[in-house]
This record gives structure tokens, C-alpha cells and sequence, in this order.
């Protein structure tokens, strides 16, 4: 009788949720946050030993019982450490930025109408290892900042008028890299309520080939749980959706998963002359799959995809649809001023836009896993990546983690390669080798289509080393030995995985070792590397190498490198922390651009006081020839080299000077750069013309010095203070200087040869105008209003109302 009572039940739980849909609901808001550790109680009688070691007991903070009145209420994603003052006496690696120790708690309720659903918690990053426990329950420990997880709580779960509490308590005194790494809950949170029978989280794998007959088609696998009580039969069916988002072709399979048993259906869909994915042309097609069971839908998830081939020639380089291209990449980390590694989704498609701007073509992930919404902005602009495992490690848990990327990330057309580690000592010994051989086993055994490589170092000519067990073969650096390499190995194809390293600071022309200042003529590169010049060179005459990731795109905190304190961050980029462009901006340009004509002078030409002294002029193009001329007469004509560029040495007088480019004799552009005076007013701008009132669009507004004539002053450093009007916040402020100490969370910022960034976010349910208002004594107040669009408010987790939102 019993057993036919439970069958029942399960019958009525499969039954009350058989039209649900899957809900997606994001739990970024209301998160509350205590910074620093609690000591746990510790039991002292038998009773109370004995009820901690169970289930839903758990002490402190743990408990859903503690009183978290108290703690700051905030959103996600969040870095603490960012939010600090720096010290001197902490780790220089990070920034010197203390990170340490802190609590999240978050409470929600969950409806009766959700029993019997599958309940799942998702968390894209923690930063970085962190202790999760749900109602009292010791749920999940992750050991990566960089990987995500997912929690099934169904068996924790509590309904109706009970609360649910999460309790988080993040470790970041845990050191994963050289690099800032920021501190807490960093990337997005989720709750997922799906059927009992349902597709798993990142459980479709729908990659198109084309196939030798030169006919596409799309092999789909899709993992189906079933958390039910009763086995069930089920119909999987795909339907794709092209760019226009009509439906171009279907697949379908039956299934029957048991109770508690995962299934995977396999089968593929031919698809008749696709439009193709390019680095020009980013076509995405969606990949719609369905669960569904006696005719309802059960369960439906969405996936993008790209039509594209891909090859690396151990001769001619990488192709890309069986075209040659030449892979212009930059690294980067996570991380931006004023934001520290919170970095909001709107902010990816300025960066990457900037990239673009560069003439980049391509992104290398250093060194860990990123966020799917960069990946998205990735594949929808056109931009190829690198996508690369955090740890070096072949046990069971770092298994884990390098699974969980490949598992995420093989629906993105723009992932082009795996890469299993960065610079390791093992590579050049046996235990390296068999390390990257068994961790590309485990890629391989997802997702067959994509290379395997591994960023070397050193060791490259050693008996043994990890070169024999990947795919492509990853240089950083040591770009003298390419040719020696290739002659040894003909048969494996190169990428320079990292290089450059080059040292600019934006607006400096002069170094100065006293004050950590480096100057921005592309003269300077750490000692392994070389400069903007040198470097893309070394890559760009040698046809088998399939292209090169410059070291970095943008300034980062942490790694102070050539200078350690009082400089708190690195002056690799291309472009500062902000993403104002430096000299090396416009050099990657007049390399990497195409199609276009690129003109840029350096330095700026405020140099009052040295009247008479030789000041050197970069010309910056990708033209033929450069004239330069100065208050109207001429400094002479010179030939362009491709990879030199052009200079003179101009004896400095006030005025205009003026550069002529030249192609096949007939002039193409001009630049003039002109002596300014004194700053006398802020202007405050943007490239966007609205705003999406969804309490997360995020937009950075430059802030600029200008004199009365409305000419950019270069020169200009005053302190400046913002206000902001309307239904938004600031939330991060920089300006570049990474010799700068003031806070990047308030109201007050200076300028840094001549630039400021302020940047704002839209507030929840929101519609109007913000109005940022910049003000400096003795300077006209800048004043910068953009709408804020009413939108569908994304679907979130309720806060419950004791909850104090700020």
C-alpha cells in the first residue's frame, strides 16, 4: 500500500507540472554582505555536538537562524576589494588591495506551486574559494574563482511561507594568480526551476560541421535528467531558427529516462547552405530544444551557434572558412577601473568594441575561464578566442573544472582554441607532458573540434615537453626561437600565444624612474618581451605563424610592472585601465587595420617652457609616405616603414603641427595636433544615446579638460567632483594613472592628463533621464543627460520584505 501511495504522489508531482515552463530568475539583488570572518560557535555539550554534525544544523552564519540584520544589502556582481583603500603592505601581485575574508546571506521563498519541480542554484564566479550552505546544509565548496557551479537544492528546499537562505562564505585570501583577482560573489547568481525531467545545465551540444561532401550539418547532444520519482518517456526535438529567425531545419529522438537516471539523445540536422560566421560577418543561427512529454513541452532551452570551419596549417597559418587569416589578438583579465573584476555585461561590448576599434581580431581569456556574456558579445561582433583553463592539474577536481568550461563554452562559433595552462614549470618534464596529454583527453572527449594548445614558455627544445601532446603549438615570448622550432617541427602548427609586453603610460613622454613614469614612444618592453614595432614583425613576415595575442589589451590593477609601489597596476595595454587609448593603440591600428587609412601624432603639443628644445614626433600610419609641418612650414617628407613607422626631431615652438599622409603620391589624411591653452571647462560624453532602465545597463562616460577654444587639454590634472540626478548611481571612477591612490568608489576623481571616466548604472523598474553633473574650482561645470527607456524588467528572485534594498 505504501509503495502504491508513492507511486500516486510521484503520478501528482509529474502531473502538477507538466505545462510548467523553466523559469530563469536571477538572484543578483538583495544579497546581504558582512566583510570579514565570523568565528563559528563551538558546541560544548554531547546534544549539542551531536545535532552539529547533521544535516540542516549547521553553526554561525551558516545557520538560517542568524541575525544578519545588520550586514550591508547589496547587488551582485560585487568586489569587495576594489572597494578598499590600498596598502602598502599587502600583496603586490593583487594590486595591494587586502581581500580576506567575507559573508553573503540571501533569503527567498519558494512558492507550493514549485513542489515537485527541479530547483537548481547556479553561481557564474566566486572570487575565490567559498563554502555554500542552503538552509543550514552544507550544499557545495568550489576551489576556483574562475569556474562556475551549479547546486541541485531540491532536497533543501522549503515552500510556501518558509524562507530559504543561502549562506556564502568566500575565502579570497587564496591566491590563484600573479594578477588582480578581486574578491567576492563577482559574476552573476541564478535560480533555475525546471520539470523533473529536464535538460541539464549546459547540457545541449549543437557545434555545426561541415562534412567532406561540403554539406553542413548540426550533431546534437542534449543530457536529460530526470530528478522525478517516475520514469518517464519523452520526445527530444530541435528546431533551428536562421539569423532572420526563421525556422530552417528539425531533429528529433525518443527517450525514456528512469527515476534519478541521466539520458542523452543524439542525432543531426542537416542544414542546407547556412550563412557562414566570420570575423566580417558574425551570422548566428538559435538552436531551440524541447523536452516534451504526452504532447506538452516540458522543458526548453536556447542555444547559439555559428556556421564556420576552422584549420591551423603548419606552414600558412590559421584559415577561417578556408580563408587565410591573420590572428591580431590581445590578452586580458577581467577587470577595469573603478569596477574592479564586477564587471557589468555592458561593459563587454565597450571593451571589446575598443579591441575592434584596434583592429583586433581576436581575444585570448588569460588566464581562466570568462564569462559566458563576454562570449556572447564575442560571437555577436566577430571576435575569435582563446579560451583557457585556470589550473594546471590533472586530479579529479581541476578534471572538474576544465570540464565545465569546455562543457559551457562549445556552442560559441568565436572559440577557436582550448588552452590547458599558461607558462608551467613542468612543461619541459615528462610530468607536464603526461599532464597536458590526459587534459586533452578530457577536452577531446567534449568537443572534438577545436585544437588543443598550451602556452610554453621555455623548455621548447627539451628531450620531452608539453609541445608533443597538444595540437597547436603556444609561444609566449622567445620569439627568436620561432624559426629554429618550426625547422624541428614542421609538422606542428604555431601561435604566438602571448607577446609584446610592451610598457606605455597614457600621455607620458618622458620616463621618469623617481616617479614611476614611462614614456609612451613604444622604446620600452619588459625584459622577455619587445616592443609594439619589434614584436608584430617577428609574427607578421613568418607566414607559419597562424598570429600572435598581444600582452595585454587593456592596463589591469595588480602586476606593477616595471615599478612596484606606489604604482598599483600595470602599464602593458594597448589601451589604460580606463580604455583611453596609448601610442600602442594607434601603432596595432596602422598594423592591423585594413581597408582604412590610419594617421595619428605623437606626442601632444603642449610643451610651454621649452621653447627651442628637440621634441621627438612619432608619425603613427599605414600610409606610404608622412609630411610634417609645423605653424606652416614644412619639416621635410619621409618614407613610412610598415613596422619603424616615421619620426623627426622638432625643435618646439607653440602652434599647429600638421601631418600630411600620402599614398601613390595623392594625400589620403591629415592630423593636426595644436598647442592649447590653459583648462578652463569639463565636457562630459558618451557613444550611447540611450539607456535601458533594467536596474543593470551600465555605461562609462568620458570626462575631458578642454580650454576656451573647446581644444582637449592633455596636460590637465584637477580634481574633479561628479553629482548624479535620475534614476541611477555611480558606480566606479578611474582615470587611468596607475600611480594613483584615490578611491574608485565615491564622488571625487582627478584627472589624468587631461581624462577622467565616470561610470553610472540605471536603476530597477526605471524610466527618465540621468544627469551627471562634473565640477572643478575655477573650471566651467560639464554636464552629460541621457534618456533611460522603460524595458521588461528581467525575471528575478523576490527579495522578501524585511529586506532593506540599497
Amino acid at each position: 500500500m505504501r509503495n502504491l501511495l508513492q507511486v500516486f504522489v510521484g503520478f501528482l508531482l509529474l502531473a502538477s507540472t507538466a505545462l510548467a515552463e523553466r523559469e530563469t530568475l536571477s538572484m543578483d539583488f538583495g544579497w546581504r554582505f558582512h566583510l570579514g570572518d565570523i568565528e563559528m560557535p563551538v558546541p560544548q555539550s554531547h546534544h549539542e555536538t551531536y545535532l552539529s554534525t547533521k544535516a540542516g544544523n549547521a553553526l554561525g552564519p551558516a545557520s538560517p537562524d542568524w541575525d544578519d540584520s545588520d550586514w550591508r544589502v547589496l547587488s551582485v556582481p560585487h568586489d569587495w576589494a576594489v572597494e578598499g583603500p590600498f596598502d602598502p603592505q599587502a600583496n603586490v601581485s593583487q594590486g595591494y588591495r587586502p581581500r580576506g575574508i567575507a559573508w553573503y546571506r540571501r533569503s527567498f521563498q519558494l512558492s507550493e506551486e514549485d513542489i515537485g519541480k527541479n530547483i537548481e542554484l547556479q553561481f557564474d564566479g566566486i572570487a575565490s574559494h567559498c563554502t555554500v550552505w542552503i538552509n543550514g546544509t552544507l550544499a557545495h565548496r568550489n576551489f576556483s574563482g574562475y569556474s562556475s557551479f551549479q547546486i541541485d537544492m531540491t532536497p533543501f528546499a522549503l515552500y510556501g511561507e518558509e524562507l530559504n537562505t543561502v549562506s556564502i562564505r568566500v575565502d579570497a585570501s587564496v591566491m590563484e594568480g600573479w594578477w588582480y583577482e578581486g574578491a567576492g560573489i563577482y559574476r552573476h547568481t541564478w535560480l533555475v526551476k525546471r520539470d523533473p525531467v529536464h535538460i541539464e545545465t549546459d547540457g545541449v551540444y549543437a557545434n555545426p560541421i561541415r562534412k567532406e561532401n561540403g554539406k553542413w550539418t548540426i550533431p546534437v547532444e542534449v543530457e536529460v535528467f530526470n530528478s522525478g520519482e517516475l520514469d518517464a518517456e519523452i520526445e527530444i526535438a530541435t528546431t533551428v531558427f536562421d539569423v532572420t529567425g526563421r525556422s530552417v531545419a528539425s531533429g528529433k529522438t525518443k527517450a525514456a529516462p528512469k527515476a534519478l537516471e541521466q539520458i542523452t539523445g543524439k542525432y543531426e540536422i542537416p542544414v542546407s547552405k547556412p550563412k557562414l560566421w566570420s570575423v566580417e560577418e558574425p551570422n548566428l543561427y538559435t538552436v531551440r530544444t524541447q523536452l516534451i512529454r504526452s504532447g506538452e513541452v516540458v522543458d526548453q532551452v536556447e542555444t547559439q551557434c555559428g556556421f564556420r570551419t576552422i584549420r591551423f596549417d603548419a606552414k600558412e597559418g590559421f584559415f577561417l572558412n578556408d580563408e587565410p587569416v591573420k590572428i591580431k589578438g590581445i590578452c586580458n583579465h577581467q577587470d577595469h577601473a573603478g569596477l574592479g573584476v564586477a564587471i557589468p555585461d555592458a561593459m563587454w561590448a565597450f571593451r571589446l568594441g575598443k579591441l575592434k576599434e584596434m583592429g583586433a581580431n581576436a581575444y585570448r581569456c588569460t588566464h581562466a575561464a570568462p564569462t559566458k556574456e563576454f562570449l556572447e558579445e564575442c560571437d555577436r561582433i566577430g571576435m575569435l578566442v582563446m579560451d583557457e583553463n585556470r589550473h594546471f592539474n590533472s586530479t579529479p577536481e581541476y578534471i572538474r573544472q576544465l570540464r565545465g568550461l569546455v562543457r559551457r563554452d562549445r556552442n560559441h562559433p568565436s572559440v577557436i582554441l582550448w588552452s590547458v595552462f599558461n607558462e608551467e614549470p613542468m612543461q619541459a618534464e615528462r610530468t607536464g607532458y603526461e599532464m597536458v596529454r590526459r587534459m586533452a583527453a578530457e577536452v577531446k572527449s567534449l568537443d572534438s573540434t577545436r585544437p588543443v594548445t598550451a602556452a610554453m614558455s621555455d623548455g621548447f627544445f627539451s628531450e620531452i615537453n608539453v609541445s608533443a601532446a597538444v595540437d597547436v603549438m603556444g609561444f609566449n615570448y622567445s620569439q627568436d626561437k620561432y624559426d629554429k622550432f618550426h625547422a624541428l617541427h614542421p609538422e606542428l602548427p604555431l601561435i604566438s600565444s602571448e607577446d609584446t609586453s610592451a610598457f606605455e603610460m597614457r600621455g607620458e613622454y618622458e620616463t621618469d624612474t623617481e616617479r614611476n613614469l614611462i614614456s609612451s614612444y613604444d622604446t620600452q618592453a619588459a625584459y622577455w618581451g619587445n616592443t609594439h614595432r619589434e614584436s608584430w614583425k617577428m609574427i607578421n613576415e613568418r607566414p607559419f605563424i597562424a598570429g600572435g595575442f598581444v600582452w595585454t589589451g587593456f592596463d589591469y590593477h595588480g602586476e606593477p610592472q616595471p615599478h612596484v609601489w606606489p604604482s598599483i597596476g600595470s602599464v602593458f595595454g594597448c589601451l589604460d585601465m580606463c580604455g583611453f587609448p596609448k601610442t600602442g593603440f594607434y601603432i596595432r591600428q596602422s598594423q592591423w587595420l585594413e581597408g582604412e587609412h590610419v594617421l595619428e601624432i605623437a606626442p601632444h603639443w603642449n610643451w610651454q617652457g621649452r621653447e627651442g628644445e628637440a621634441i621627438e614626433v612619432l608619425g603613427i600610419s599605414n600610409a606610404e609616405e608622412l609630411e610634417l609641418i609645423l605653424n606652416g612650414k614644412s619639416l621635410g617628407r619621409k618614407t613610412v616603414d610598415p613596422y619603424e613607422l616615421v619620426s623627426w626631431s622638432v625643435a618646439y615652438e607653440p602652434g599647429e603641427l600638421l601631418a600630411i599622409a600620402y599614398c601613390q603620391g595623392r594625400e589620403v589624411a591629415r592630423k593636426t595636433v595644436k598647442t592649447t591653452g590653459p583648462a578652463s571647462q569639463i565636457e562630459l560624453s558618451s557613444d550611447r544615446a540611450s539607456l535601458s532602465g533594467d536596474g543593470v545597463d551600465t555605461l562609462p562616460i568620458t570626462v575631458a579638460a578642454l580650454d576656451d577654444t573647446g581644444l582637449f587639454v592633455p596636460t590637465a590634472n584637477q580634481r574633479v567632483e561628479f553629482s548624479i540626478e535620475g534614476p541611477g548611481k555611480i558606480i566606479g571612477l578611474g582615470n587611468g594613472d596607475i600611480n594613483s591612490h584615490e578611491p574608485e568608489k565615491g564622488r571625487r576623481r582627478s584627472l589624468y592628463n587631461g581624462l577622467a571616466q565616470v561610470i553610472v548604472q540605471t536603476d530597477p523598474s526605471s524610466s527618465g533621464a540621468i544627469t551627471v553633473t562634473a565640477y572643478s574650482n575655477g573650471l566651467i561645470a560639464g554636464k552629460f543627460s541621457i534618456p533611460v527607456e522603460q524595458v521588461e524588467q528581467p525575471a528575478r528572485v523576490a527579495i522578501p520584505e524585511s529586506s532593506d534594498v540599497k
